[in-house]
């Protein structure tokens, strides 16, 4: 478990990720963050632009999947726990060093209209590190933008 929190802390901030129905809520020592948007967008943007506070943090997000499980390892995420994480994602983050926690384990993250396999659980699946897995979530990333712009 992280040393920069309490379990106290720790419990504080999954209590919040349900209670405030939020995506994703990251502790990293006495800041104390929610986010809001859909799939990786926050983890990403954190990761280029505050790095500093995935450094060590704690992290607790409804969904895990092998493209979020990247970027905490990328960014120096240290604990996790999740409402629902792919066994992809444990994998990888315990190959990071992360320490895992989730509610349930299933073999992939599926989509939102529930129809197949998450977009970004299928382009980072053969893949072996992170690094691998980030310039996948760039491309995928900067193409959503370029079809909103």
């Amino acid at each position: 478990m992280t040393d920069t929190i309490s379990p106290e802390e720790r419990r504080q901030a999954i209590d919040l990720l349900f209670a405030e129905r939020c995506s994703c809520v990251i502790r990293n020592g006495d800041e104390l963050r929610l986010f809001r948007e859909r799939g990786v967008k926050d983890l990403y943007c954190l990761l280029k632009e505050m790095p500093e506070l995935l450094k060590g943090a704690f992290v607790a997000d409804k969904v895990v999947g092998k493209a979020a499980a990247a970027l905490m390892v990328v960014g120096g995420v240290t604990d996790v726990f999740a409402g629902v994480m792919s066994t992809p994602a444990r994998d990888l983050l315990q190959a990071g060093g992360v320490e895992t926690d989730c509610l349930r384990e299933v073999p992939h993250i599926v989509n939102r209209t529930q129809t197949g396999w998450c977009p970004l659980e299928t382009l980072c699946f053969g893949l072996r590190t992170p690094e691998e897995c980030l310039i996948r979530i760039e491309t995928f990333l900067n193409g959503m933008n370029a079809k909103t712009e």
